[in-house]
């Protein structure tokens, strides 16, 4: 089926680079702002959720936490359903799911009903688009794919910017009920984007090559691996997924807690959330620049650094704005994380594309995802806690900053150390391959010019052999004559 052309990458198929891929960009920046900014979209119902079934404020937060953990825990299940029926009919039975949650939380009686039909249908269906999507992005782009990355990751902050307004007049209007309603209906245009993710296919005389190669052979090919656990095998990856799990701990920290900060410093609630306007604003922009220097000639072969300098630069933001005493230093602190957070989000799948492969990533995604899930779960709850101990926001900051700076190290020491020794090992062994069978052309050429010479000498004797012979029966036959006279 079609996740055989996808995800294999049949021979003699090329990334386009273009054509249908900027179709397919554009179906992965409308899913990837979905994605991302429909949890913190749902927010915005959340006093009307608790005034309707009289709950707590944490009750309500679980609603987006559910989410975040259906986005990133299910990453493995994508994997496999994506491996065995190719992207387009997982993405557009996940627009369904998506949607079809949204309009039976509309109908909920219940904080729980809206945890399943949200919190886990929408979430699962969400999963189910924002996966593939990336695959199939990675498929249609090679020489541009740090471009592309960067450009179809800018559909977070572009969402986030378009769906709180949105939501904000939605339920002012229609009340939480009619809100939920529409944006069911919003979501069933995950369908239309995953129409839009058409395979690869192989070219008429690559086909007939390999067929014929497959009949010469006359071998069974062997079964694709619906999640492939060999990626664990690949200190790179393991490198990545360990800095990638660290690093979430704090990096979605600030952008949940800035807006409390600046409402603790005795600002009005519309100060306080235009800051996460100015946040999406810069983030915008950010994330396709970061794309297009990553796929400089000079830049992409050191895209990890890069990567790792994103990282450092987004840790030491959050660990300078925590002394932030005024709303102009709350802004400069929002301006600088949103350029370092779009360089994060716009480079993190590209340096796994480029330490996996086109082949493994499908299941590499899925399992970094559900490492991240966890940290997820762990990091704002954790923050959390910390404020409610200390009461202030100063070390909720320094505590985000320290964990991604800390990530941003374990990924650049790591690249340096193991993954560059690998790679001289590796190569070590191409070379010692390379001369071997350069030794052994060798001695076969000689052993052939040995033969050569054996025979050329023997066949000199059997000519001169054949001469005597002729000369012999010369004689023979002009004997009888002379005696004869």
């Amino acid at each position: 089926m079609g996740g055989a052309v996808v995800d294999d990458g049949p021979p003699g198929v090329k990334a386009p680079d273009g054509g249908w891929g900027w179709a397919v960009l554009a179906g992965c920046f409308v899913i990837t702002g979905f994605s991302y900014a429909f949890p913190k979209a749902v927010s915005i119902f959340f006093k009307d959720l608790i005034q309707e079934f009289e709950v707590g404020h944490s009750a309500t937060a679980w609603i987006s936490s559910i989410l975040l953990a259906m986005l990133y825990g299910t990453g493995p299940l994508c994997s496999v359903l994506v491996n065995r029926f190719g992207c387009r009919p997982v993405m557009m039975v996940g627009g369904v799911f998506a949607s079809v949650g949204m309009i039976l939380a509309s109908f909920a009686k219940s904080i729980t009903h809206i945890y399943l039909c949200t919190g886990i249908i929408t979430g699962l269906g969400l999963a189910m688009n924002f996966q593939p999507s990336l695959i199939m992005l990675n498929c249609y782009f090679s020489e541009k794919r740090p471009l592309a990355n960067g450009l179809a990751a800018a559909g977070s902050p572009v969402a986030l910017c378009c769906l709180s307004p949105l939501g904000q007049t939605l339920q002012n209007q229609y009340g939480w009920r009619g809100g939920f309603l529409i944006l069911g209906g919003m979501l069933f245009n995950c369908c239309a984007c995953g129409a839009l993710m058409r395979p690869l296919s192989t070219p008429k005389k690559s086909q007939m090559l390999e067929e014929n190669t497959l009949l010469a052979a006359d071998k069974p090919k062997a079964k694709k691996k619906l999640l492939d656990f060999s990626v664990f095998k690949d200190r790179g990856f393991v490198i990545y997924a360990i800095a990638a799990s660290v690093m979430v701990l704090g990096l979605f920290v600030p952008p949940l807690f800035v807006v409390s900060y600046a409402k603790g410093l005795g600002y009005k609630d519309t100060n306080s959330a235009l800051l996460l306007t100015i946040l999406g604003f810069v983030d915008m922009f950010a994330r396709p620049a970061s794309g297009l220097i990553a796929g400089m000639k000079r830049v992409r072969p050191r895209s990890v650094y890069l990567f790792s300098f994103a990282m450092i630069f987004n840790g030491c933001t959050d660990i300078i704005g925590s002394q932030a005493k005024n709303y102009a230093g709350l802004v400069v602190f929002c301006i600088f994380f949103g350029i370092s957070y779009g360089m994060v989000g716009a480079l993190q799948f590209e340096v796994l594309m480029a330490i996996v492969g086109k082949e493994k990533f499908s299941s590499a995604i899925g399992l970094v995802l559900l490492m991240e899930a966890v940290a997820v779960l762990v990091g704002p709850p954790g923050a959390g806690r910390l404020l409610d101990a200390t009461h202030q926001y100063m070390y909720v900051f320094l505590l985000a900053g320290c964990e991604v700076t800390v990530s941003a190290f374990v990924i650049a020491t790591g690249n340096f150390l193991c993954i560059r020794r690998e790679r001289e090992d590796g190569q070590a062994k191409i070379e010692m391959a390379v001369s071997a069978a350069e030794l052994e052309g060798l001695n076969q050429a000689g052993s052939e010019e040995h033969d050569g010479g054996k025979k050329e000498q023997t066949g000199k004797e059997n000519g001169k052999v054949r001469v005597l012979k002729g000369q012999e029966d010369m004689t023979v036959t002009e004997a009888p004559e002379d005696t004869g006279n």
